[in-house]
């Protein structure tokens, strides 16, 4: 099952609107989160707090890596 819907965030006084998903995967879930071009993917860890997992299968340079932008995508999640 898999639903789509948009996370919004504000970093650095600009507010961001990023597609996501949520898959469940057998007894857990995960969000797939599209954050400027490359493919994040958030699930939960052993004690409930979301860890990314990023999936740069377009070989995106890690210095182009936005880790504000992931990590408040994250704390959005986590607050939901």
């Amino acid at each position: 099952m898999e639903d789509s819907f948009s996370i919004d965030v504000e970093v650095g006084g600009k507010e961001y609107s990023f597609e996501a998903r949520l898959a469940t995967v057998g007894y857990t879930h995960k969000f797939y989160v599209i954050i400027n071009g490359l493919e994040v993917i958030y699930e939960p860890d052993e004690e409930r707090n979301y860890r990314a997992i990023l999936n740069n299968a377009n070989h995106i340079d890690v210095r182009d890596i936005d880790l504000e932008l992931i990590k408040a995508v994250g704390d959005k999640i986590q607050s939901v």
